[in-house]
């Protein structure tokens, strides 16, 4: 399930990309497109091959097979298109914010009163400006997080992988680097990943989710919804219980092929999608001779299309 993608908006082609350790396939001959300016989520449980994935794109890790290409940099060397921000923070201990901004810009040769004026911005962006001549260990563990996204983009690449990003924030952070991506993505191309289903919903235009280093779907969070997994929930209550009329009317949704549950005063349905339906369910129930007091909706959510592709089971 993945839409054409017209070939001039692509900026980083992966193909039939393998890593193998030995009888460990970790990721297991995956491909994918990923356009300019999307921000694209990579979704996994623990051990799916997303990390690996993430190396093999970053040129940190060698693949057995395939092969990932960058459209449209031909003179530029793959490494310095890359903004990587790691699961685990790191950071020089004894530099200052802006030292470690500096630092680390001049390493990708970058002229230093540009870098001055980049790293102050990046620096403001993110909460950090009254930090910038403060210790890094100094920080808190949510300012370090942040620190850390500055730390990808100082020298101003292309594409910007985030691992986790939103990890050990507090809900007020949370909400400055979810608008902050969402600010970036306008010029910038975003690889996440995340555990988070709520995040990867609200800011990736679309998402792979992998399991067992297999590419499982990709697609955007939307249509995802719409066609995985058991469905949409909704709840209706009864005013009186009639059993007669509320078992005609489940054999009438059950028509529909729905999935009906009963209670005592209630009717569960699940279906995809089930808002388009919930007016003709409301009329089978109510010339049923039906009186309903109560309706609730809850609407399938990526983490329930998660949970249905990779299973409930822990992993390590």
């Amino acid at each position: 399930m993945q839409e054409t993608i017209p070939k001039q908006n692509v900026v980083l082609k992966v193909q039939n990309l393998k890593k193998q350790y030995e009888t460990l396939t970790a990721v297991n001959n995956i491909s994918f497109d990923i356009i300019k300016n999307e921000i694209f989520g990579l979704l996994g449980p623990n051990g799916a091959g997303k990390t690996t994935t993430i190396n093999m794109i970053c040129g940190l890790l060698p693949p057995t097979n395939g092969s990932v290409k960058f459209i449209g940099f031909p003179d530029q060397d793959p490494k310095s298109l890359i903004g990587y921000c790691p699961q685990e923070n790191i950071f020089y201990p004894k530099l200052t914010c802006l030292e470690q901004l500096l630092f680390i810009g001049q390493m990708y040769g970058k002229p230093l009163q540009l870098l001055k004026e980049r790293s102050v911005e990046l620096l403001e962006l993110l909460g950090l400006k009254d930090k910038m001549n403060t210790w890094a260990s100094k920080l808190s563990g949510g300012m370090k997080r942040r620190l850390n996204i500055c730390l990808a983009l100082v020298h101003d690449p292309e594409i910007l992988i985030l691992d986790e990003p939103e990890a050990g924030l507090d809900p007020q952070s949370r909400i400055l680097v979810r608008d902050f991506i969402k600010t970036i993505s306008k010029r910038k191309t975003i690889i996440l990943t995340t555990h988070n289903m709520d995040e990867a919903d609200r800011l990736a235009d679309r998402v792979a989710i992998i399991d067992h280093g297999k590419l499982l779907l990709l697609e955007t969070p939307q249509n995802l919804k719409k066609t995985v997994g058991e469905g949409d929930i909704l709840e209706i209550y009864f005013e009186a219980h009639n059993e007669t009329a509320i078992n005609q009317f489940i054999h009438k949704v059950t028509l529909l092929s729905m999935n009906v549950k009963k209670n005592i005063n209630s009717v569960s349905i699940k279906h995809q999608n089930i808002i388009d339906h919930l007016s003709s369910i409301k009329n089978m129930a109510e010339s049923g001779g039906l009186t309903i007091s109560e309706i609730k909706l809850r609407e399938n959510t990526l983490e329930d299309v998660f949970i249905h592709l990779t299973g409930r089971s822990l992993r390590q």
